[in-house]
């Protein structure tokens, strides 16, 4: 079967100056790889008509589905409806019922229609409307040449929007795909070097119309296995070794983190967790609250910053953090064992240390605590600030999902 292919256009002189960052054409690689189209290309295109048009050209060259985000709103550097009209040798019309949607949309919010916003209700008269429901900017779809062209807003949640109510299901109908097949194996305790040292022999023996990729993070790899189109049991029998190997440094065999992996089990086991962090600022917390329904694990947190927080909120004794050091084992068993008593909750993980390089080794010590028993650890930290407070929280939660399962 043969593949489809797909090229991402993003337009905007923000995108190329680095004041937003491109996230759609990651989201929508994800969304369209589910349903069996490859992203070939990604181009990203300033506000400027010969540069717009020449990358549709390129991309057409190489492509069978186009997509197009961006230069959809009602100011003047919105390029986009006009271009494509001229690229597909249509004219702009008012589309009654955008027209009614985006009157509709002001009117609920009590705020003035300018002629700026009736503009949004202009489309290309040969293009199939893909609505927009939640903002102003429709998105286009186009056909020409037997190449698929889908114009979408730049907003991230009305571009997700309109895929995902719209645009996959139409794509569906239009392309026959081969299925695209995924196995990701989440690791954590070993850096990317290592394992690939202890995948020498399987990867060997991979079949070539099987793929092992390595996607390494600060204190995570994570192992996927992708192929088109052949019998499940096939890549899962391979699958299944690559978990035996590395058994030891498993953390899941879906593609999650690894504060999804530890909501998981405290769900399962009918636990729950508070935390108490100096150094990180909160990140652990605010990873933990990023999975829907972490109330039903999460207890709260403390964000003790300084020494004499840690004392008059936490409740650290002053005499612990003079007679060891405020970075040390037995302050963040202390931190530990008084944010779980506090916060009443089966466990509790602590972080304190520093972020930034500092004199002699950058260190930072994790504690965790439950009733009966407690568990510290010294890790030493080697990047910039905000790579670091990647590396421990994953570094942190990895030792609290462990503290778990094996006590």
């Amino acid at each position: 079967m043969k593949s489809v292919y797909c090229s991402v256009i993003t337009i905007g002189d923000e995108l190329l100056i680095g004041q937003t960052i491109d996230t759609n054409s990651a989201w929508i690689a994800q969304q369209l790889n589910k349903i069996g189209i490859w992203v070939k290309r990604r181009v990203a295109v300033g506000d400027v008509k010969e540069d717009i048009m020449q990358a549709l050209d390129q991309e057409s060259e190489q492509s069978d589905l186009i997509i197009i985000t961006g230069g959809l709103g009602p100011t003047a550097d919105d390029i986009t409806k006009p271009l494509l009209c001229e690229y597909f040798g249509s004219t702009l019309i008012q589309n009654k019922e955008i027209l009614d949607h985006v009157t509709n949309l002001f009117s609920i919010r009590k705020r003035p229609m300018l002629d700026t916003n009736l503009k949004q209700a202009m489309v290309p008269d040969n293009c199939t409307i893909l609505f927009n429901e939640v903002g102003t900017a429709a998105g286009m779809w186009f056909e020409k040449n037997k190449i698929v062209y889908i114009s979408l807003p730049g907003v991230p949640f009305e571009m997700q929007h309109i895929m995902t109510e719209r645009a996959i299901s139409k794509l569906k109908s239009h392309f026959i795909t081969p299925v695209i097949l995924h196995r990701t194996l989440v690791t954590s305790g070993e850096g990317e070097s290592f394992v690939a040292n202890r995948l020498i022999d399987f990867e060997a023996k991979l079949p070539p119309y099987i793929k092992l990729a390595y996607l390494p993070k600060l204190g995570i790899v994570k192992l996927r296995l992708t192929a088109s189109d052949i019998d499940t049991n096939e890549i899962d029998t391979y699958f299944h070794e690559l978990k035996i190997i590395l058994a030891n440094i498993t953390v899941a065999d879906t593609d999650i983190e690894l504060e999804e992996a530890i909501y998981n089990l405290l769900i399962k086991r009918n636990e729950t967790l508070s935390i108490a962090e100096s150094c990180t600022g909160g990140l652990l917390c605010s990873r933990i609250t990023s999975i829907k329904g972490s109330s039903n694990i999460f207890k709260g947190g403390y964000v003790p910053y300084t020494i004499e927080s840690k004392i008059n909120v936490l409740g650290i004794d002053k005499m612990t953090i003079e007679t060891h050091d405020v970075i040390s084992e037995a302050v963040v068993v202390e931190m530990a064992e008084h944010c779980r008593k506090r916060m009443n909750s089966t466990y509790a993980l602590s972080v304190s240390g520093h972020l930034e390089k500092q004199q002699g080794n950058t260190v930072v010590w994790i504690g965790i605590s439950k009733e009966g028993k407690n568990l510290a650890k010294k890790m030493n930290v080697f990047y910039d600030r905000e790579k670091n407070g990647v590396f421990v929280t994953n570094n942190a939660l990895n030792l609290l999902r462990q503290f778990i399962l094996h006590g």
